[in-house]
């Protein structure tokens, strides 16, 4: 794009996104750069931010940064990492703190200077922190703008040079003045919003009609709302005629799916889509696979091959269409990896059709400048139904990955590892005296983020009677040198249920983190709602059967019925229903329900549900004769990934 911008160098992908997507929302256009970027790649932009990054400078992996960029003549902002660098590469001294800060700090302006980047904000802020490392000594040309308690330069500048550095996470959410902090640098850099809902659908449906030219386009239909967007986008700008939308069947859907998004394509008006039912092949695929990893490989290499069947059928000419892929902006930033996902590598006689399209370069993304939250504001402006935006987000691989596989036996290695995290558990309890809560290590792997990339390990399970929680307060409270009373409020009814022995959420947000903070070798961790009386748990021989899927379909439109006759559903990004072969036979389960709340996507919070809601689930939920144990994942993005596989 040519017209101004700020481009944003990504030191880490979670830190470059979250800046570039408030700069948007604030109506300023932003992109991201690799930071070997060349000076041509940046051509419009009027300022650059160096994004903070999960590096430190004194480590040798830190990524490589083309210094060239600090030659443009626009104004820089350094945040975190980004701002270490800029005053190391512009003079200054950079090293490990005294006293490195985490948390939250307050950040206290120098008064006698003045900054045009903390302009109409107090004169104290508070701004999330977690650094090691600071700026030990100013740059020639620098000025100290704020300070913490034990940083005394958080954040710098030299407006000769238009140069800015801020120690503190002013990307974060919880960093409250970081939108104006953004904001304020936007309008230093000369910029006027020129990023808005009208803007960006007409530069989409320009786009579109330029990268078709003449050519017809197939699009293959989740429901989910970028798929919903993308189609209609593909409608409006080159008609009905020349677009084509299928959806398959998986079998891995949830409960009645398939019906409901046919319906809602024709009560929009979309008659140029088709339905395919491959559930029964799929299953036959998957058959007795336990590998996460492979499970995915399997339901993708098939995919590919019912779509490339698909288009055969239709007799399709190839030299006729292209293949529409819903790419984000959030994927884009590594375009080769991203197509090799959609090309069978391992049969060359499957590199045809569809991928043999995608081979051949003709494709079309009509997504690929907007992140997740954007493209529900273009469906929006398209006039779109709120079934067809606000339906959770739906995994790719569907409820194939909610539904936890096992051949019920553990290897030596994983009863090892098993018996060696149950043990630093309990030595953690032990150490904190937290006498009256139990917690065991549950026999299944399950998905956590170590540095960008999935480690499978056992999730902790923690159990409240009706009073230990009272444990972890004092020591949590001792930890933190809070007073504050926290403890849960229970009605009459709710003293009677078992699904009510727990903390409040805030609680047990602080505990999961200290969990996971303190043992490396957990990355999630869950609290028992219930458990059926008189029972015993254990691994059972289970695979994504559809009996299974039948029970993790049920259980799951269970939890969303009753989340939006509550109001609830709009105030969840997504809930996953996870089904877990950990039971008192092998046609029973565990139930884990893990409702998150997202921004970004590349973080979450897990859902602090309300307890009514959460009331009128369990009681449906325990009525399953298949349900002997439910669980609620307490765990945040990272440490856990959201779907347990």
């Amino acid at each position: 794009m040519a017209w101004q911008k700020i481009v944003v160098i990504n030191f880490g992908n979670h830190f470059a996104h979250k800046i570039t997507r408030t700069l948007r929302l604030l109506g300023f256009h932003a992109e991201i750069a690799s930071p070997s970027a060349q000076r041509e790649d940046l051509k419009g932009a009027a300022g650059i931010i160096l994004s903070d990054g999960p590096e430190s400078l004194q480590d040798s992996k830190a990524p490589i940064f083309n210094t060239e960029l600090l030659g443009l003549d626009v104004p820089i902002l350094g945040i975190g990492y980004g701002h270490l660098l800029l005053a190391h590469l512009s003079g200054g001294k950079v090293g490990r703190a005294l006293i490195g800060e985490f948390g939250f700090a307050q950040m206290n302006q120098n008064l006698a200077t003045y900054s045009p980047l903390l302009l109409s904000l107090e004169e104290s802020i508070k701004v999330s922190v977690s650094h090691q490392d600071e700026v030990l000594q100013l740059p020639p040309g620098f000025e100290m703008v704020a300070s913490t308690k034990v940083c005394p330069y958080a954040a710098i500048q030299d407006l000769n040079q238009r140069r800015f550095g801020f120690q503190g996470n002013i990307e974060s959410k919880e960093t409250d003045c970081g939108p104006t902090i953004l904001k304020n640098f936007a309008r230093f850099c000369g910029m006027e919003k020129n990023w808005d809902r009208d803007i960006v659908l007409e530069l989409m449906l320009a786009k579109i009609r330029f990268t078709a030219r003449d050519k017809k386009v197939l699009i293959f239909l989740s429901g989910g709302v970028d798929s919903n967007v993308a189609f209609t986008l593909l409608n409006k700008s080159l008609g009905q005629n020349r677009v084509l939308g299928i959806h398959i069947d998986n079998g891995f859907l949830r409960k009645n799916e398939s019906r409901s998004i046919a319906r809602r394509y024709q009560e929009f008006g979309f008659k140029n889509f088709v339905v395919a039912n491959a559930a029964r092949s799929f299953l036959q695929v998957m058959g007795k696979e336990v590998n996460p990893h492979r499970k995915r490989q399997l339901e993708h290499a098939y995919f590919l091959h019912v779509q490339n069947k698909m288009m055969d059928k239709l007799n399709l000419n190839p030299d006729e269409w292209l293949v529409a892929l819903n790419t984000l902006y959030s994927d884009s930033l590594l375009p080769d990896n991203l197509k090799e996902r959609y090309v069978i590598q391992d049969n060359p006689k499957e590199n045809v059709g569809v991928q043999g399209l995608i081979q051949r370069g003709m494709v079309i993304e009509p997504l690929k400048e907007l992140y997740k939250d954007e493209v529900k504001i273009i469906g929006r402006r398209m006039k779109l139904q709120d079934e067809m935006i606000d339906r959770h987000p739906f995994p790719e691989q569907g409820l194939a990955i909610n539904v936890l596989c096992s051949g019920g036996i553990l290897t030596h290695q994983d009863r090892q590892i098993l018996s060696q995290v149950q043990l630093a558990v309990l030595n953690l309890i032990s150490k904190e005296g937290l006498q009256a809560t139990s917690a065991e290590v549950l026999p299944v792997r399950t998905a956590g983020i170590q540095t960008d990339f999935r480690a499978y390990r056992f999730p902790v399970a923690l159990s409240f009677d009706s009073d230990g929680h009272r444990d972890w307060l004092t020591v949590l409270q001792s930890l933190e040198n809070q007073q504050e009373e926290l403890d849960f409020e229970l009605t009459e009814e709710q003293k009677n249920l078992p699904w009510y022995h727990i903390p409040r959420w805030r609680v047990l947000d602080r505990v999961s983190s200290f969990i996971t903070d303190s043992l490396s070798e957990v990355s999630r961790v869950v609290v028992r709602l219930y458990q059926r009386h008189g029972i015993t748990l254990k691994l059972q021989e289970g695979y994504c059967s559809k009996e299974r899927l039948d029970q993790t379909r049920e259980a799951d439109f269970i939890v969303l019925e009753e989340l939006k006759r509550f109001g609830w559903y709009e105030e969840i990004f997504q809930h996953l229903t996870i089904n877990l072969p950990y039971a008192s036979c092998p046609e029973h389960c565990s139930i884990v329900l893990r409702p998150v709340v997202s921004d970004d996507v590349e973080t979450a919070e897990f859902a602090h549900m309300n307890h009514q809601v959460l009331d009128a689930i369990m009681k449906r939920l325990v009525q399953l004769p298949y349900v002997d144990a439910i669980y609620y994942d307490i765990t945040n993005k990272p440490p856990a990934a959201f779907s347990w596989e």
